[in-house]
């Protein structure tokens, strides 16, 4: 069993302040390295006839080595705190930026992309600090403002990302991401003060197989998860081949790297406007009431972006409907949240970005199929996952939701 802070306190704006920033800083290195990583690849020895594929397998293989440390990171902070295992994560994204800003082959970057994957389950981390600390009639909106932070990351960064590469070249964009790094560290070890304290000193392996099997026993947390990888797999499949799209469908001048933040930032911008909105109006209608609306509201408008006629009306279009998706994103981590035993919210929540995670990898290996015939095949094959999340989530919605002994 863990102690909770006892009530909220005036601090939470503060930190939710500093969560926001921090994961908006995490998301527009994430973002760049997403958009940019296609770009970049002929620098690696990569034929272009070979992008695609190695595209896709970049973002599912990149995945794959983090996922395996979730119980652990989210045992260790209920065993003693938070705080460092949070700043953990950080500096996971420290050695990556280092890692890929000196590798000269493709296997050096594929590693450091991988590096990346070691900060996984630092935003169930944060979630969990700050609802203990937030108003009970305003975490709806707490979180929708420190989630939204995740999504306009990732958009934004390309966005201020493109013309450093296309003046500096890539390896710069990466030098200014390891400062920004380093500077977030720093503001996390020194910047509020963890009151937490775990209690839990059983043994760390058994907690962390608990972590998992916390999940398994609930009947609707183990429909959840599904459901969830189903619904972001699509959303990350597009956002994969997105700047392929642009670069060899759209755009035809000099300066891709521009033209492929531009479009991506678009979507960052009506994240900033529709998130918060859609948050807000989670905490009077109920959030899953509002998850399932937003997620049917994202399967109508995943043809739009295959039937633009041109580059600007593609950016409205893929602005649209980014706005609709990062909404849904963070609603989803209200439910689960609310799916929780509220005695080991900390131990589920550290695993809130893994449907995020398998559906980068889910999206990424059928992309790497389907874009075989064309890099459009990604928006019908997109609405299909969302789709299917879709129908998953009515089935989760349906089960009960219980509290949940960890096993003896």
């Amino acid at each position: 069993m863990t102690l909770q802070s006892p009530h909220p306190t005036a601090s939470w704006r503060r930190l939710l302040a500093l969560f926001t920033v921090a994961s908006f800083i995490e998301t527009m290195f994430w973002g760049q390295m997403g958009a940019f990583t296609p770009l970049y690849l002929p620098h690696l020895g990569i034929s272009l006839e070979d992008v695609p594929v190695w595209t896709g397998a970049i973002a599912a293989i990149s995945n794959m080595l983090g996922i395996p440390f979730l119980p652990l990171w989210g045992a260790l902070a209920d065993r003693y705190t938070r705080q460092p295992i949070i700043v953990r994560s950080f500096v996971a994204h420290l050695v990556a930026g280092i890692v890929t800003l000196l590798a000269g082959n493709i296997w050096v970057f594929v590693i450091g992309r991988a590096v990346m994957s070691l900060a996984l389950g630092n935003s169930g981390l944060m979630m969990t600090t700050l609802s203990e600390r937030t108003p009970r009639e305003r975490i709806g909106l707490a979180f929708s403002i420190m989630n939204s932070a995740s999504p306009i990351g990732a958009f934004l960064g390309p966005l201020i990302g493109g013309p450093i590469v296309d003046r500096w070249g890539f390896p710069a964009l990466l030098a200014l991401n390891v400062v920004l790094m380093l500077l977030v560290i720093l503001a996390l070890i020194f910047g509020y003060r963890d009151t937490f304290v775990g209690t839990d000193r059983g043994p760390l392996l058994r907690m962390a197989a608990d972590s998992v099997g916390i999940i398994w026993r609930s009947p609707r947390l183990r429909m959840l998860f599904p459901a969830l990888f189903f619904l972001f797999g699509g959303w990350m499949l597009a956002l994969t081949y997105i700047p392929l799209v642009i670069e060899r469908e759209l755009y035809h001048g000099t300066q891709p790297g521009t033209a492929v933040g531009i479009v991506i930032g678009a979507g960052g911008l009506a994240t900033l406007f529709v998130s918060p909105v859609m948050g807000a109006l989670a905490d009077r209608l109920g959030f899953w009431r509002m998850l399932f609306a937003g997620a049917v509201v994202e399967v109508l408008l995943w043809p739009l972006p295959a039937l633009a006629p041109d580059l600007v009306s593609f950016a409205v279009a893929w602005a649209l409907l980014n706005g609709v998706a990062s909404g849904v994103f963070a609603i989803s981590f209200s439910v689960m949240s609310a799916s929780a035993p509220s005695d080991m919210r900390g131990r589920v929540m550290s695993f809130a970005y893994l449907p995020v995670n398998i559906g980068f990898m889910l999206g990424p290996a059928i992309g790497s199929v389907v874009t075989q015939q064309s890099l459009f095949a990604i928006f019908p094959a997109a609405a299909v996952l969302t789709a299917i999340g879709i129908g998953a989530l009515v089935f989760a919605a349906r089960q009960t939701r219980v509290t949940v002994a960890p096993s003896a």
